[in-house]
């Protein structure tokens, strides 16, 4: 496989997007880079600016057939990093600690591939889709006017995957990735001097009340399978020792490996929040952020993946759980034929997000290799 493509170069790219990262929503240097690779690749049409900075590279085969989308993301993530070798992020405070420098590399080195070998049927899509790390990019992209034009049917993804065998390939049928949403409950009262706390209306019961609630509510008994709820952050009041508080926040992250069991607990979690706030006179805003449906993956998909590691000669093995993290991939998995899955990093390599971490380039060729042979298997359909 290396010999359709130009290994060295990819790793080139991945170092220069590993030493100028962006964050989600701002990744307009990364994807002017990605452009300017894939616009030495004349055969393909490269479609810019959906759903924000994604882009979307096709490469069309003369014959009617499958339309094959294979994703990876822009975005790093707000992490110092303390790595020293030369390629080391230039901007403080931000650095591709999740290996989506190395996601983008795979892709890129799959355009190598195709722009020599093109695809005799159909088409395939090499999607670089922005702002995973907030949950907000893959549902802009799938509901952008652009992308609706482009015709998919079936859709696939990797994630790396520190902890499991340097590229071997990691699969699930089902649930893939957890559910996840960023939950922020807002409870107003009234301030009152410190010394007269009966002028006001303190928020601070039903803040603690709410608290242990939350925490509780996981083990009730009511949901089918794996449910967390994690208090994050607390404030109530002010720095203020002459105040009584009147205003107060709790936020937590809810969890669940189902997307049914996930709406059980976000109206299990809002009715507790809500019968606290009316228990105690309180007003209360409800809101979410970074909301991750469940990764599902269709089995068929997953059998096509199999198949393409057979075909390529990698070890594969099947998870037994999901992994408790979530993926905006979700997205497309709702909407195609699709499945995300991983590819390890090595059993003793730093874990995704920790500062040290970097996205092991001796994988990028297995990365290339599965994604051709999944397109291959698809063929077969």
């Amino acid at each position: 496989m290396s010999q359709l493509f130009d290994l060295p170069k990819i790793i080139k790219l991945r170092h220069e997007l590993h030493k100028y990262p962006e964050l989600s929503d701002n990744e307009f240097l990364t994807a002017e880079r990605i452009a300017n690779f894939l616009s030495h690749y004349k055969e393909a049409e490269i479609i810019r600016g959906i759903g924000g900075n994604g882009i979307a590279c096709i490469f069309k085969g003369k014959q009617e057939g499958p339309s094959v989308l294979f994703r990876c993301d822009l975005d790093a993530l707000p992490i110092e990093e303390i790595n020293d070798f030369d390629y080391r992020s230039t901007v403080n405070g931000v650095a591709h600690k999740c290996g989506h420098d190395g996601h983008m590399a795979i892709i890129a080195g799959l355009a190598d591939v195709f722009s020599k070998k093109p695809p005799k049927k159909g088409q395939v899509v090499l999607f670089f889709q922005p702002s995973e790390e907030n949950g907000q990019g893959a549902f802009r992209v799938v509901n952008d006017k652009k992308f609706k034009k482009i015709k998919i049917d079936y859709t696939f993804a990797l994630h790396n995957l520190p902890g499991f065998p340097n590229g071997e390939i990691i699969l699930r049928n089902g649930t893939f990735a957890a559910a996840s949403k960023g939950m922020i409950i807002k409870l107003t009262g009234k301030t009152s001097h410190a010394g007269e706390p009966e002028n006001g209306n303190s928020p601070a019961v039903a803040m603690s009340d709410i608290i242990k609630q939350l925490n509780d509510l996981p083990d009730n008994g009511i949901f089918n399978d794996f449910t967390l709820l994690t208090v994050i952050h607390a404030r109530l009041g002010e720095l203020a020792f002459g105040t009584t508080p009147g205003y107060a926040e709790v936020m937590a992250t809810l969890r669940t490996y189902t997307n049914n069991d996930m709406q059980k607990l976000t109206k299990d979690s809002e009715s507790i929040a809500n019968k606290n706030a009316a228990k105690n006179n309180l007003k209360i805003d409800i809101s979410y952020v970074e909301e991750f449906p469940a990764t599902v993956n269709n089995s068929s998909m997953v059998q096509c993946i199999a198949k393409a590691a057979e075909s390529a000669n990698i070890k594969m093995q099947y998870l037994e759980n999901p992994f408790r993290w979530s993926e905006d991939f979700a997205h497309f998995t709702k909407k195609f034929e699709g499945a995300l899955f991983g590819l390890g990093s090595g059993i003793n390599y730093p874990q995704l997000h920790n500062p040290d971490y970097d996205f092991p380039d001796d994988i990028i060729e297995n990365g290339v290799k599965i994604l051709y042979h999944i397109y291959q298997q698809i063929l077969k359909k």
